[in-house]
């Protein structure tokens, strides 16, 4: 056997693979062999079939089959050892019409397309903004009343008031609304329709304009039951009937009310429940934040790291490598679309060899743990046992799936501490409202 290497340039080669009878046909007499113990055929004994009907019948298809296995192997082995960082898989060159599968030596060719050499400098050339959103006093405010209202008192009430929460179905045929919903006047921007709340008693049917009915364009999907493109170019008139009126009494700011919400003693003032609350929103904040330079630094490094890629053999390696096959056309289109991804995947593959980036198991059962014992504490598990967090953690990691998950979540998380530590940042404080706006533009 013979495996050669000829380079077409820097991204494209040809690999070679010649093998001689002897590589190969041992194995396959071997085979024959034992087909001629075992064969049926009508005339002839078990195992007394002549060798000759043998490998007419069999011979072809035994020798396709073991020279492809042997040389998938022997290609695999090539480049593993010589350490060849390919893109896609190889693919073999078509063979001639007359191939000669009985010739004295058999040669096969493979295209590969060849990893680019490059290098990644995470001091990007523009600074990427690290958002520090923070919980300013309106939301903390309006957090603790929302709080007090979710567990303070429900008296129901006859008529609509300024502050009353008003439970009814938004109904529009022709526009397919059939929605029950809640609502109060406080969520109302347009005058005309608070005065036609204002005072209706249950049982009454209210005609409105759905056009600048609500403050916030988010309510109006969600009380219609539309989707929110729809939602914001809907202008018909809506029907509101009410169904049920109730005022809430908000709960008092108590210790009672502290320890429902954290567990005994956690809190014990009405300042410790502010910061407890501007502290837990802040890490709620925080993970939208670093998603968001997660994101602008994959950006950033795709824009500043250049390297070519070998299109033409990718195109052609998408064409043919998927269950069904695609036109030249689909398999060019789909390249272009998943260039940008196969380039951050070589920039953050340099950047985890540069860097050492590892998750071993152990790390990865202690993060799992953490995961686990913090979805416990949501339902109200603050103190679960080492031993039942380790069984959780083994049946969850038991699962190749979830192993594949987690370790790509725990890469990011490194990946994400290190751009803090190393990429070019500039940090800008503000505030959540703030932060949607500008980057979301809501």
């Amino acid at each position: 056997m013979n495996i050669s290497k000829k380079q077409l340039d820097t991204l494209n080669a040809e690999i070679n693979i010649t093998l001689n009878q002897a590589d190969f046909q041992p194995k396959v007499d071997t085979i024959l062999a034992d087909y001629k113990k075992t064969a049926n055929v009508p005339g002839f004994r078990k195992g007394h079939v002549p060798m000759g009907m043998i490998k007419k019948q069999y011979g072809k298809s035994v020798l396709v089959e073991e020279v492809n296995k042997l040389i998938q192997e022997s290609l695999n082995n090539y480049l593993t050892e010589e350490k060849l960082s390919i893109l896609g898989n190889p693919l073999p060159k078509e063979l001639a019409e007359n191939f000669d599968w009985n010739a004295p030596s058999l040669s096969f060719d493979f295209e590969i397309g060849l990893a680019p050499e490059f290098e990644v400098n995470l001091k990007t050339k523009k600074a990427v903004t690290s958002y520090k959103v923070t919980a300013d006093k309106k939301m903390i405010d309006d957090q603790i009343l929302s709080i007090r209202k979710q567990y303070g008192k429900i008296t129901p009430v006859k008529a609509v008031t300024a502050t009353a929460e008003i439970s009814g179905t938004f109904t529009d045929e022709a526009a397919g609304i059939d929605k029950k919903t809640t609502i109060s006047l406080e969520d109302i921007k347009a005058k005309k329709a608070k005065t036609a709340l204002e005072g209706a008693e249950v049982g009454a049917t209210v005609s409105l304009d759905a056009k600048g009915l609500f403050k916030e364009e988010t309510k109006a999907a969600a009380a219609f039951g539309l989707e929110a493109a729809i939602a914001k170019e809907y202008k018909g008139v809506v029907s509101f009937k009410v169904e049920e009126i109730n005022e809430r009494t908000p709960a008092a700011l108590d210790q009672e009310l502290f320890d429902k919400l954290f567990g005994k003693d956690v809190v014990s003032s009405e300042k410790e429940l502010a910061a407890k609350i501007k502290e837990d929103a802040e890490k709620q904040f925080e993970q939208q934040a670093d998603q968001k330079l997660l994101n602008d630094v994959t950006e950033a490094l795709i824009a500043d790291t250049k390297f070519d890629l070998p299109g033409e053999f990718l195109t052609k390696w998408i064409q043919s490598s998927g269950e069904k096959p695609l036109t030249a056309e689909e398999a060019k289109a789909e390249y272009e679309r998943s260039e940008q991804g196969l380039r951050y995947q070589l920039i953050e593959g340099k950047i985890i060899e540069a860097n050492d980036l590892q998750v071993n198991f152990e790390d990865l059962k202690t993060f799992a743990k953490g995961l686990i014992k913090t979805q416990m504490a949501q339902y109200g598990q603050l103190d679960p046992k080492e031993e039942e967090l380790d069984g959780i953690a083994a049946r969850v990691l038991s699962n190749q799936e979830e192993v594949k998950r987690l370790s790509e979540q725990m890469m990011s998380e490194k990946l994400m501490k290190l751009y803090k530590e190393k990429a070019n940042l500039k940090e800008k404080s503000l505030s959540y409202e703030a932060f949607v706006k500008e980057v979301y533009g809501a």
